[in-house]
């Protein structure tokens, strides 16, 4: 990335920056609903390098990260596991498709919330409902795009392999994947994001640790400059997170390398 797409991707940041400093600092918005940039940086520098002593939230973030990367990256990869296979299957054999569509087509319009209450009851409070709210969540991306992948794969290709003698096992890793990977790209990346989006709302629900707790709590005691800290870190972590999956297909795929 050279210095100018540096520029133009800090440009919207900036200037969103520059607006809450004008809004803070004229006394547009009272501190208790929008604090000023100063004050959540204040907050900020507590919560990830302070120590107990400095309050309720002052050093905790790394125990909350790794509480919420648990959950997340859980979540995330029972999802692919699951959802990478089937959609494969389902966009190349008629029968699963068949069999499978139907019903994950008719799951994926529930809205994720609807999930919740009967998350808590068969799992309780703690790592499993959130765990479970991720998995749920990421996987309808992940199996939709890895079918779309499978189905536009032209059979002409399968054709020139079997002339050239490939089986039809290593025509799926061969010739299947390497085609269809782009979506599977892009269906991880959407899983990913979502994961963090319904991780906060499974830490909502009372969990003592996780960056979705900090919110949770904060808004009780009413510390806006806590709750805007927690989503500056949730959207950092994610875009991180994002990155880190996009170069780790890259180094374990070949055909992941064309991807952004």
């Amino acid at each position: 990335m050279d210095a100018k797409d540096i520029g133009l991707a800090l440009l919207l940041p900036l200037t969103a920056l520059a607006a809450w400093f004008a809004v803070s600092s004229g006394g547009l918005v009272p501190a208790y609903l929008l604090p000023s940039p100063l004050a959540v940086f204040e907050a900020g520098s507590r919560y990830v390098f302070g120590t107990a002593e400095q309050g309720s939230y002052g050093g905790r973030f790394a125990g909350d990260l790794a509480a919420s990367l648990v959950r997340v990256l859980s979540g995330f990869t029972i999802a692919a596991v699951l959802g990478i296979p089937l959609g494969i299957c389902s966009g190349r054999l008629v029968l699963v498709n068949r069999l499978v569509a139907g019903l994950i087509g008719g799951l994926r319009a529930v809205p994720g919330i609807c999930w919740l209450p009967l998350a808590l009851i068969w799992f309780g409070i703690g790592i499993k409902t959130t765990v479970f709210l991720v998995a749920l969540a990421a996987f309808f991306p992940i199996y939709q795009n890895a079918l779309t992948g499978a189905q536009l794969v032209n059979p002409i290709y399968y054709q020139a392999g079997a002339m050239l003698g490939v089986s039809r096992l290593r025509g799926v890793f061969a010739i299947l994947l390497p085609l269809a990977m782009p979506n599977i790209v892009t269906g991880l990346r959407l899983g990913m994001g979502i994961s963090w989006a319904y991780l906060v709302l499974g830490e909502l629900t009372g969990v003592p640790d996780g960056l979705g707790a900090v919110i949770m709590d904060a808004r009780m005691l009413g510390q806006t400059e806590i709750i805007l800290v927690g989503i500056l870190l949730i959207a950092l972590i994610g875009r991180l997170c994002d990155r880190l999956l996009v170069l780790l297909l890259r180094c374990c795929f070949k055909s992941a390398r064309r991807q952004v």
